[in-house]
């Protein structure tokens, strides 16, 4: 398929919604088109403005509890545009905050509910006293991907509702914090990995890519497999694994 105008990858509230670096994720769809000769640009939606329809992807960040709550504001006046977008096609990947804030509504700590866009079945809250999610995770996907590593940082436990699928089941780390990760629906993509995660992952950036751009062609990404692969040592290799990233790095 020969599509008539670039693909539109929307990097939505960076200022709000970028706090581990989620910025990469948008680099990364970019670059990979662009490497296949496919015409790509990265649109910023500054927080403040309404998110536009004619995007191709929805990136969702990152955020801590008062950026969260303004970028909630702003996502919940723009969902006619996202869903007139989801109805034309286009794709939404959504990392921690953003995936906590497409479910149906969010809890913060202090016991203030944020209403979410609603694209998926989902409702979290940052359960007060619970203990926090941070370090690396691995995530065996229900999805024809291979394992996909990131790192998390978060209070957030998100329960799916009936029929909702995980992204994967959790092997190292916490997620949803009941085994799973994250949300898979129809072009959307919701998880709680950092890292960014798509240049951690580059067959899950094409996995959300091959939903907008069909056929996909093939992409070789030895070093970005070779990244992956790095991690997923670290992670698997528990507090050993750790213990002898950080004496590599101070060796240099």
């Amino acid at each position: 398929m020969t599509r008539e105008s670039a693909v539109r990858v929307g990097l939505v509230y960076p200022e709000l919604l970028g706090t581990y670096g989620d910025r990469g994720n948008a680099v990364v769809l970019v670059q990979r088109l662009a490497r296949r000769g496919i015409d790509a640009e990265l649109v910023e939606v500054r927080a403040g403005n309404r998110i536009p329809a004619d995007l191709d992807v929805f990136l969702f960040g990152g955020g801590e509890d008062n950026p969260q709550g303004a970028a909630a504001d702003g996502m919940r006046a723009s969902a006619a545009n996202i869903a007139r977008a989801r109805d034309n096609g286009a794709v939404v990947f959504a990392v921690c905050a953003g995936f906590q804030l497409i479910g149906t509504r969010y809890e913060t700590g202090d016991g203030e509910q944020l209403d979410g866009l609603g694209l998926v079945d989902a409702h979290t809250a940052a359960v007060p006293g619970a203990a926090r999610l941070i370090g690396e995770v691995v995530v065996e996907p229900d999805a024809p991907l291979p394992l996909l590593t990131g790192f998390e940082n978060h209070s957030g436990r998100t329960t799916l509702g009936p029929g909702t699928r995980p992204l994967g089941r959790v092997r190292v780390g916490g997620g949803n914090g009941d085994g799973y990760d994250g949300v898979l629906a129809e072009r959307v993509v919701g998880t709680y990995l950092h890292g960014p995660v798509l240049p951690r992952n580059p067959a899950l950036a094409d996995f959300l890519l091959q939903w907008v751009v069909r056929p996909l062609p093939a992409l070789p990404s030895p070093l970005e497999e070779q990244l992956r692969a790095e991690r997923l040592d670290v992670a698997l290799a528990g507090p050993f694994g750790r213990w002898r990233e950080k004496l590599h790095l101070a060796r240099g």
